[in-house]
């Protein structure tokens, strides 16, 4: 996959930036901070992913003054080309287009294009609490298969129902629609179980490579559901669970089992995530597991996603931030960075895009 161009329009602090003859390999946003690197990085993810990482609400992401954003950009893929256009107004949702067309779904638009986007705000994910992971697999998923979008929902809105009438009962024992709603739960929690299972499983692979490759031991990726299959099927373990939590449940009036209680676990030399020996180990967590993420996108997919990284030599030492340099510009496809630093612009870079006050410009 491949970016032709990008254009934004009064997207943060960019009146008017285009780039066009995007190039392959690696890119370098460079500039001070504050001057919209991010922000360039930012609106081309939302093409993407349709939301922003660092905000809530549309608001923030539309220029002082100005009623709408727009962010605009054209991708060569194997199925054909793809243009994406937003149109992204201070109140209300986006109005999305794909070559022309109204996108209701975004199933629809990630069928199409595959961009995986890291930053500081990554970072909950190795030190948050387990809902910042659990939103990690549920986006992994996401991103590794499209059409399973759904799946987090359907779990959501049941376990919503469960919890309302476990709260809500007054009566001696048992509601007498909880059986009902137990299996409910087991039927939307199953395919959620399986799917972040596996989308564990392929992108601790890279994950741990390309940990191993920037610290010189690897880092351990491994799915840690609140369901535990002892050799029972998933349904069956659940049910089993369930059983065994009733009586607590009733008490706390609050649904004690399934995906909603599941981990991540992130570790290095026996050392849980929140134990990390460093900060660097944090941030190179961090960024690993969303490479691995990009790795195990490409091999799903069939073609290399573009791959947007944020500030990645920050939180690291100057060995070690050659590593990720030299890591990224072997990638095949795009790889876009951003560094406020001269000194850190790699020299393998195949474009340098200079940003100030919302302002690029492309070196010759």
């Amino acid at each position: 996959m491949h970016l032709e161009w990008i254009e934004l329009r009064d997207f943060r602090n960019h009146p008017h930036t285009r780039i066009d003859d995007i190039p392959d390999g690696l890119i370098v946003v460079v500039g001070p901070n504050g001057e919209g690197k991010t922000n360039l990085l930012e609106g081309i993810s939302f093409l993407y992913a349709l939301r922003s990482p660092r905000a809530s609400t549309n608001a923030p992401l539309v220029r002082e003054g100005a009623e709408a954003a727009y962010t605009r950009g054209e991708f060569a893929t194997g199925g054909g080309r793809a243009l994406v256009e937003v149109e992204i107004p201070t109140r209300g949702a986006s109005r999305v287009q794909l070559n022309g067309t109204p996108v209701r779904r975004k199933r629809e638009l990630r069928r199409q294009i595959r961009v995986v986007l890291f930053g500081p705000f990554d970072l909950p994910i190795v030190i948050g609490d387990p809902s910042k992971r659990r939103d990690f697999m549920d986006e992994a998923v996401m991103a590794l298969w499209p059409t399973r979008d759904g799946l987090s929902s359907s779990f959501d809105k049941a376990l919503r129902q469960r919890n309302r009438l476990l709260k809500e009962w007054e009566g001696r024992g048992a509601p007498p629609e909880l059986d009902a709603w137990d299996e409910e739960l087991i039927r939307t929690g199953v395919p959620v179980i399986e799917a972040r299972a596996e989308a564990a499983a392929r992108l601790g692979v890279g994950a741990s490579e390309e940990f191993d490759a920037l610290a010189g031991y690897g880092l351990v990726v491994e799915y840690a559901p609140n369901v535990t299959v002892p050799g029972d099927s998933i349904e069956a373990a659940f049910r089993a669970q369930l059983a065994s939590r009733r009586a607590d449940e009733l008490v706390r009036r609050t649904s004690l089992v399934g995906p909603h209680r599941d981990d991540l676990t992130l570790a290095v030399r026996d050392l849980g995530a929140r134990a990390f020996g460093s900060h660097g180990e944090i941030w190179g967590a961090a960024l690993a597991v969303r490479v691995g993420l990009a790795a195990a996108v490409a091999d799903e997919a069939g073609e290399t996603p573009l791959l947007l990284v944020d500030d990645p030599f920050s939180a690291l030492d100057p060995a070690r931030r050659d590593r990720v340099a030299g890591r990224l510009a072997s990638r095949a496809g795009q790889v876009a960075i951003s560094v406020a630093d001269e000194a850190d612009v790699p020299s393998a870079s195949s474009a340098i895009w200079d940003v100030r006050a919302g302002t690029v410009t492309v070196r010759s």
